[in-house]
């Protein structure tokens, strides 16, 4: 079975979804008409803006969505039957299963942006990936520490990201290297995202949510929160809302599409990330890009 996998934020490049855009004229048209419903000239700093300018969460979430729904677009779906996106990722694989369409998925994802960013500035804080040590572990050293601080990537076996206030995130890390952990890494981010202080972010992400269109699912989308196939349209909803204080959990998500069956996994959106992230988690599955 085929499965088709979603990048989140980090993936993106300056130049991203040029050749896409130059290859088709309905996909040159699908891209330029975000310039319209974001009103701003995204596509420029895709094609043509610095490293600086990707980076800036308004821009990096809504650069990877249009990249992604191009990509998906290019390959006409692969016959797919099921899917599943890594945070950000899961929007663009809604748009992959029918449930959202490119418009609304894109007006989505630029106000979970905003919004995301509003939780950054107002609560400066940050975000550690937590390397060579058990998840269990480092569960157990986040609950043991005051503030806020918990695991919010399960990117694969030995390799979970935590989440919070700076001050605690530090002291996780000074525990998490004492108890083994081979590197813990501050990440180059100003926010905790899939933690507890998305707060005001997932109120204002909730109120877009339920004003726009989800139609029922043509093949089950694999939810970071529930990590098991889901279809039901008011359901997704709820879990896309509880994403954003809850944890991402790939690890657990890709574990269960293969134990229902997927073999082939494909990429769909920039970069490989994904791809070496299940390769991780099982070795004996096959993956590759889209295009």
């Amino acid at each position: 079975m085929k499965a088709l996998v979603f990048p989140g934020q980090g993936s993106q490049f300056v130049g991203m979804g040029k050749e896409l855009y130059d290859s088709r004229k309905d996909i040159k048209d699908l891209m330029e008409s975000a310039n319209e419903i974001l009103g701003f000239d995204i596509l420029s700093m895709m094609f043509r803006g610095t490293d600086e300018d990707l980076k800036k969460t308004e821009v990096t979430q809504p650069s990877i969505f249009i990249h992604s729904v191009a990509a998906l677009k290019a390959v006409n779906g692969l016959g797919a039957e099921m899917v599943a996106g890594h945070s950000l990722g899961e929007f663009s694989a809604l748009v992959a299963n029918g449930v959202l369409s490119f418009d609304d998925g894109l007006k989505l994802v630029s106000e979970r942006a905003k919004a995301m960013q509003e939780a950054c500035d107002a609560n400066p804080s940050s975000m550690a990936a937590i390397l060579g040590l058990e998840d269990a572990k480092v569960e157990e050293i986040c609950a043991s520490i005051s503030g806020v601080v918990v695991p919010a990537n399960y990117n694969c076996p030995g390799q979970l990201v935590i989440s919070g206030e700076t001050a605690s995130v530090e002291e996780a890390c000074a525990k998490l290297k004492e108890a083994g952990a081979k590197r813990a890494l501050l990440l180059p981010v100003n926010g905790a995202f899939h933690s507890p202080l998305m707060q005001p972010a997932q109120e204002r992400l909730a109120a877009a949510i339920e004003k726009t269109k989800f139609r029922k699912a043509t093949i089950p989308v694999y939810q970071n929160i529930t990590t098991t196939a889901v279809s039901d349209p008011e359901e997704i909803k709820k879990n896309l809302i509880a994403q954003l204080t809850g944890p991402v959990k790939w690890t657990q998500s890709v574990q269960n599409m293969i134990k229902d069956g997927a073999n082939n996994f494909v990429e769909v959106g920039p970069g490989k990330t994904l791809q070496g992230l299940i390769k991780k988690i099982d070795s004996s599955v096959d993956v590759a890009s889209a295009i």
